[in-house]
């Protein structure tokens, strides 16, 4: 599976000790394109973490799998990245809004006198 999206926020990373090992799980909050965007958490793990070095305001597609898990009679899904692409600026969900900057001197009428 594919999502598409911005990176807008980076959880705190999370290491651990586990039966195969050091573990390490980066998390990310991206929000995805269309007329109803949505927010989705996703996860990185291990080596994939240092692999992809995510930032905030990215435009990424992340190929995910997708797995759930019953602890205590409830069910808990992970939203696992496999693979990241840095998607190019022309891809921009939100594109950039141009600067209004004040006219300059050789732009002004007048030569530059003041209009007071």
């Amino acid at each position: 599976m594919e999502i598409e999206g911005k990176i807008i926020k980076m959880l705190p990373l999370q290491t651990g000790e586990g039966k195969n090992g050091t573990w390490k799980k980066q998390e990310y909050i991206i929000e995805t394109k269309g007329q109803f965007p949505k927010k989705v958490c996703v996860a990185l793990w291990s080596e994939k973490v240092d692999q992809f070095q995510l930032a905030i305001n990215e435009q990424v597609k992340l190929f995910i799998e997708l797995e759930s898990r019953e602890i205590n009679n409830r069910w808990y899904t992970d939203v696992r990245v496999w693979k990241a692409e840095k998607l190019g600026a022309s891809s921009d969900i939100y594109p950039p809004q141009p600067d209004i900057l004040p006219p300059s001197a050789t732009e002004a009428p007048g030569d530059g006198d003041l209009p007071f």
